[in-house]
């Protein structure tokens, strides 16, 4: 039976308590104001029956909100054994609901580690966030949703519409896989310590059709040289995959375009044919 969490002790005061100074080398930012978390918490959507997986908890602001919602179990994965440390009384109150994992994300598989429904919310570390959502998208057929917080420009990346300057190849994977909506933009002054750029919350919500591991690898292989060299012309950029104008033709697109003017149904083109090639 989950305890009441009104004893608990502040988040500053569980900072102060644990030592717990922001470590720029684990890409620390942490956010604690009960509102903003509460409104992350919100913005993922219907928790009953969920199993969440959180990545960088850090002092637990958001692992409150997440617990104060009908989600089955929260499993929290921390690198930093301080704020594992710290998590531990906050566990202690919710027996059964509340997991503490110290381990490195990159090596969490969501599937392996929850039972489904699986959702994923976090606070993303910085340092980690784009290879952690690269990852993620492989294996998104397992994952109800994803709710997560980046810094603005990767959130505008990942959200950009085609002929956009924002538009690349973080964008063509994370559409191709995901509905993808900004959901809340932060200024620097919500987190302790401030960065130096704003942050903003991504929803991401994996569409039906799973294209399998190998379909996902020919859409990387294909989105890497596509805007690896984004101001050429898409049969100079493609030539890397052999047979560039083959490709193109066959995809029914023109090879002057460049990488930034097409769609995501047309990079899905590209990526099948592919696929079929080899």
């Amino acid at each position: 039976m989950t305890q009441p969490a009104n004893d608990l002790p502040t988040l500053r005061e569980t900072v102060a308590r644990h030592g717990l100074d922001a470590r720029k080398s684990l890409g620390q930012h942490f956010l604690l104001d009960p509102t903003i978390c509460a409104r992350i918490a919100a913005a993922a959507g219907p928790m009953q029956g969920q199993h969440v997986l959180e990545v960088g908890p850090g002092p637990g602001g958001l692992t409150r909100e997440l617990l104060a919602t009908t989600a089955e179990r929260v499993l929290a994965v921390e690198l930093d054994r301080r704020a594992v440390a710290a998590l531990a009384e906050l566990a202690a109150r919710h027996p059964g609901r509340l997991e503490v994992r110290e381990a490195d994300a990159l090596t969490i598989d969501p599937a392996a580690a929850l039972p489904a429904p699986r959702k994923i919310v976090a606070n993303l570390p910085y340092n980690v966030a784009t290879p952690l959502l690269v990852g993620w998208l492989r294996g998104a057929a397992a994952i109800a949703s994803m709710t997560l917080m980046f810094q603005q420009e990767v959130a505008e990346r990942i959200t950009a519409a085609p002929g956009t300057e924002m538009y690349g190849r973080l964008g063509v994977l994370a559409q191709w896989r995901c509905r993808t909506t900004l959901l809340i933009s932060l200024p620097p002054g919500a987190f302790t310590p401030p960065p130096k750029v704003w942050s903003a919350v991504v929803g991401l919500i994996p569409h039906p059709e799973d294209p399998g591991p190998a379909l996902f690898a020919a859409m990387e292989r294909l989105t890497a040289a596509a805007f690896g060299q984004r101001r050429k012309m898409l049969r100079g950029s493609l030539k890397s995959l052999g047979d560039p104008e083959g490709l193109l033709a066959e995809a029914g697109i023109e090879g002057t375009r460049r990488a930034e003017t097409l769609s995501i149904a047309e990079f899905d083109r590209l990526a099948r044919i592919l696929h079929a090639r080899t």
